[in-house]
């Protein structure tokens, strides 16, 4: 993890899209921030980068490649796995057999997407808060 790498939203709703810009740039986030429409979109760019990700903020359902799928597809990809990326859902679906699926493939958390702007904007800051703050195996 790099604390001022870029930031992984996969989303493929673009309302959705500019509310977490507009969050991370009223917080003052300087990170770089990457959208993806979709888990396919993502993975092909994690197999390719050479930057190391801050993290990956994530919503489930998608086309293509749903965000379940994408992490199942992390975790069986040794490269990807060994970047240790902070790996999140944020996401509108959630019910008790999406949260124990999510945390049964090492997810480090899940948000429901809060229903108005601020509310976003505080859970982006406690994300990013949180995560810059942590010691992490690519970081210590």
């Amino acid at each position: 993890m790099s604390v001022k790498g870029p930031i992984i939203s996969v989303e493929d709703d673009e309302d959705d899209q500019y509310l977490i810009r507009r969050g991370l740039e009223a917080l003052g986030v300087p990170n770089k921030l990457l959208f993806f429409p979709n888990g396919l979109a993502a993975l092909e760019y994690l197999e390719k980068m050479i930057e190391q990700p801050f993290l990956i903020l994530c919503d489930i359902n998608m086309p293509l490649m749903n965000g379940l799928e994408l992490r199942q597809r992390i975790n069986n990809s040794e490269s990807l796995r060994r970047k240790s990326i902070p790996f999140i859902y944020l996401t509108t679906a959630s019910n008790s057999d999406l949260v124990r699926t999510a945390y049964d493939q090492t997810v480090q958390g899940f948000y429901k997407k809060a229903t108005t702007y601020q509310g976003l904007q505080e859970q982006l800051a406690l994300i990013v808060a949180y995560w810059k703050s942590c010691l992490h195996p690519n970081n210590t």
